[in-house]
């Protein structure tokens, strides 16, 4: 049975109880976890509090190559992780692999720029003698990753990366489907020689341990990604204590397919942004819009992709030309995919291909890679999040219809157009109402650039050095008397 990991040790539960992690391919039991508690979370969060002060007096460079060591750790554990993170989140083995090696990517990049942190110089106005400011970044503390099941190696490692070369500790909640994999990669950085205490992992529902997590009155940071309903209850609970709080929300990302877009090109984009790990991602490519002119062609072109897909476990590869695609990662996921398809087709949408569970697949949670044509645009694919293998498409008469449809969303995490027009490209860049726009390319978070939404997709950003801005307090010291 896996262990919590508290203050540099490896740990039951304080009530001793566990539960079951499920392979959402077979239903089978995986492994069992610690089902923490408050009580869990009050050791973690102590731990993490004590190692606090120790950690943030280490030089930037050694906090670095700590994390350097560990990244070499995981390396030589690679095939164990990924074989982990399949069995329990249900994505290919390929998936998986690239899942692993974009966290390995991130965690070195945050140790790379440990040592490019630079603070500020200001002569100041010299009414009181001569003087001069300095402007220090300073970690902020304790730091709570809050972690979903979708990517839950690389959404935690763009969370802890920069916390730990910032200076600040962690503690990792996990989302309770998916703890195993993070459990090992946690396990490995620790070996590395991080401090006791400057990493910490506590398993169990988010209503439990999330909630005391986010609440505790020493936690000074709150990263989550997640839900948009979740991370309005993390805004209430962070309120009382004036918590730095970044939220990476749901998204309905728009794609823009234009005139002159190379069709080749822009579906394949859309078909790894749609159905990459089954469609269950927030910067996944779920509304599509298509001028008229292509649209035909378009469609074609898309419906032969679509049905290179073929649903199975993912530890079993497809035979070429065949895409593997692994299940949804619960049976309540796909209740709910199952819900928005019939009420898009409800409201005017016209099945194109799917729409049903695929046949001889009594175990697991499989649903067919789905098309539907021009469902009503209040329907419920548009209005909510679809995470799962649905996508809509629409024909467009121009440009400016189709941005005013891609802002119809209450979500505004990324988007993409598909042209070579200059001008077209310009407008979708400035008009678009997203944290990210993608130019003829899929939607990839770069650990390189800063990534979040706008309107209810969150606020705040993860990746790129605008990140390490949200693990730092800025101070400003003033120096006098110099005369």
């Amino acid at each position: 049975m896996a262990e919590m990991l508290v203050g540099g040790e490896w740990r039951k539960a304080r009530s001793g109880a566990t539960y079951p992690v499920f392979n959402p391919a077979t239903e089978e039991v995986v492994d069992h976890v610690p089902l923490g508690g408050p009580e869990d979370v009050e050791e973690a969060v102590r731990a993490a509090r004590e190692a606090f002060p120790g950690w943030a007096r280490k030089d930037f460079e050694e906090r670095g190559e700590l994390l350097r060591k560990g990244v070499d750790l995981l390396k030589a554990h690679r095939e164990e992780i990924v074989e982990t993170l399949t069995l329990e989140q249900g994505k290919p083995l390929h998936e998986a692999q690239g899942e692993f090696d974009h966290l390995l990517h991130g965690l070195t990049y945050y140790a790379d720029l440990a040592t490019k942190i630079r603070g500020g110089y200001q002569p100041l106005p010299s009414r009181f003698g001569p003087s001069y400011g300095l402007v220090i970044k300073r970690p902020i503390g304790v730091a709570a990753a809050i972690v979903p099941w979708n990517f839950p190696l690389t959404l935690m490692g763009t969370k802890i990366g920069p916390a730990l070369v910032a200076g600040n500790t962690v503690v990792v909640k996990p989302a309770s489907t998916t703890p195993l994999a993070a459990i090992k990669v946690l396990g490995y950085l620790n070996e590395a020689g991080f401090p006791p205490g400057v990493l910490n992992i506590v398993t169990g529902p988010g209503r439990t341990v999330g909630e005391a997590l986010v609440a505790h009155p020493d936690v000074r940071r709150v990263a989550f990604t997640g839900q948009t309903a979740t991370g309005r209850r993390i805004l209430e609970l962070s309120v009382p204590h004036f918590k730095r709080v970044t939220l990476e929300l749901g998204g309905s990302d728009p794609v823009i397919i234009c005139a002159d877009a190379d069709l080749d090109k822009a579906v394949r984009g859309v078909l790894i942004g749609r159905f990459w790990n089954a469609g269950q991602a927030c910067l996944a490519a779920k509304r599509v819009y298509v001028f008229e002119e292509v649209y035909d062609a378009f469609i074609e072109k898309l419906l032969a992709g679509v049905a290179r897909y073929e649903p199975g476990e993912g530890w079993v590869k497809a035979e070429r030309p065949k895409i593997r695609l692994g299940p949804l990662h619960t049976a309540t996921q796909r209740e709910e995919v199952q819900a928005q398809l019939q009420d898009a087709l409800s409201r005017g949408g016209k099945l194109l291909y799917g729409g049903k569970v695929p046949e001889g697949r009594d175990k697991g949670f499989f649903f067919m890679p789905t098309v539907v044509a021009e469902p009503a645009h209040d329907s419920r694919v548009v209005r909510e999040e679809t995470f799962g293998p649905l996508l809509p498409v629409w024909k467009v008469k121009d440009i400016d219809e189709a941005i005013r449809l891609a802002n119809d969303s209450i979500y505004g995490l990324g988007s993409s157009i598909w042209t070579y027009n200059v001008k077209w490209i310009h407008k979708a860049a400035q008009e678009i109402e997203a944290g990210m726009t993608w130019v003829n390319q899929i939607h990839y978070g770069y650990d390189e650039l800063p990534f979040g939404g706008v309107k209810q997709s969150g606020y705040g950003k993860e990746h790129g050095i605008e990140a390490l801005d949200y693990y730092f307090e800025t101070k400003s010291v003033v120096v006098g008397d110099l005369e």
